[in-house]
């Protein structure tokens, strides 16, 4: 696409940011012993994870007990973070570095590196609204698919994403070169090695600006929210054969999407409509936008909670809310700090993680069934924007990535 017909398909599109900062209420349940910060909750129900493929502690919980923060180093503008089934990886996508980090979650050391070759692109500046000179290759959100064996990145300026395969022995020697294809080289260092790799991977075009990348359980399907579009691309995977997946589906979308989630259950996905007040649902059979849920302005992201309820964080309102998406209705909500962003779910369901992007925080939540508690308030310098959550069954952890400084803060908490 030339890059007047770039411009002009990103000339409308906005951001909302720069809001006031809500009222900060008391942490409730808050006990200090021996200098741990205990964060209660008293519901001991087990819960099923909302990631079917999601590796489920045996040992129930009702409370965490803040331990520890420990500060590792990341990339410039980290801007999401995401753990493999298991939780021994964590891939950190660096959009300003260019590059995806492998994180070893046990020794919190760089494990890989997968690099981008640079090429000219048309990016978009967020504060002035216009479009800019970039590159395409700045990764910004991910998804593991097929046993973690392919990890799925969004490239904001590229109109794009790519599929790496993450183990050598799948597919990194097959030679794609004569292939018509578009694609793109990736360079692969190993920290401790001077030996390198490169791989070609697939550049599959969906939409301008992709963000969030969300599958079925299966793997079968991937679904893509293009920001600058205004549409969610659904693709069909085929990892069997280059470039692994296309385009089945274009679905258009009132305004700005970002967040997505799966439902497997109701065959259903939710897409937060950041730039209007809405979610959109999807027929998972058809692939057809089914109807929209009315919410409030400027829904980010989005989990799937209990019973098919929705967890959401709304940017501009500095709010998370809990929504019931059958009735179409706002259950419960409750004031954060300013601009929430990526909102990660304890795999009991019981506990919300929250990073405010401006207001340098992390909060945590207690998910009650008809409120939530805020049980802690952490401080996060760098405008903390992605997080993830590793855990077992003697401690939880929620690495959070802070996008100004290049840093990945390790939260740490037992669990009882």
């Amino acid at each position: 696409m030339k890059t007047c017909q770039v411009i002009a398909n990103l000339f409308l599109c906005y951001i909302c940011c720069a809001f006031e900062r809500p009222p900060v209420t008391r942490l409730a349940n808050d006990i200090f012993t021996g200098g741990d910060h205990i964060l209660n909750n008293t519901d001991t129900t087990r819960r099923t994870p909302g990631d079917t493929l999601s590796v489920l502690p045996s040992k129930a919980y009702t409370r965490l007990m803040f331990q520890k923060t420990e500060h590792i180093k990341a990339a410039p503008g980290t801007k999401s973070v995401l753990f493999n089934k298991t939780g021994q990886k964590l891939y950190a996508m660096n959009l300003e570095g260019m590059s995806i980090y492998e994180f070893n979650q046990a020794t919190r050391q760089i494990a890989r590196e997968f690099k981008f070759i640079p090429t000219a692109g048309i990016g978009w500046d967020y504060d002035s609204n216009k479009p800019i000179h970039s590159y395409e290759e700045k990764p910004v959100e991910a998804c593991l698919s097929h046993d973690d064996k392919f990890l799925w990145v969004s490239l904001h300026n590229a109109a794009s994403i790519v599929p790496i395969p993450t183990e050598p022995v799948f597919n990194w020697t097959v030679d794609t070169s004569d292939i018509k294809i578009k694609q793109k080289k990736i360079y692969i260092e190993y920290t401790g090695s001077a030996n390198k790799d490169s791989i070609r991977v697939p550049v599959i075009a969906t939409g301008n600006t992709p963000k969030v990348i969300a599958r079925t359980a299966d793997s079968k399907n991937i679904l893509v929210s293009n920001w600058h579009s205004h549409t969610v691309s659904v693709l069909a995977t085929d990892t069997a054969n280059f470039p692994y997946a296309k385009i089945v589906s274009t679905v258009p979308v009132s305004a700005i999407p970002r967040g997505i989630v799966v439902d497997e259950e109701r065959k259903k996905s939710y897409v937060a409509i950041m730039g209007g007040a809405s979610i959109t649902v999807i027929n998972n059979e058809s692939w057809t936008k089914e109807s929209e849920i009315p919410v409030a302005s400027n829904p980010r992201h989005i989990v799937l909670g209990d019973s098919g309820r929705l967890l959401v964080s709304y940017n501009k309102l500095g709010r998370v809310a809990c929504i019931d998406p059958v009735a179409g209705k706002t259950l419960f909500s409750a004031p954060t700090h300013a601009q929430p962003r990526t909102i990660a779910l304890s795999k009991n369901h019981r506990f919300l993680f929250v990073t405010c992007y401006s207001s340098d925080k992390v909060e945590v939540f207690k998910v009650n069934d008809n409120s939530f508690t805020r049980i802690a308030s952490l401080n996060c310098a760098g405008h903390p924007v992605g997080v993830d959550l590793f855990e077992d069954d003697n401690k939880l952890e929620a690495w959070v990535c802070s996008y100004h400084n290049g840093t990945i803060n390790i939260f740490s908490f037992g669990k009882k």
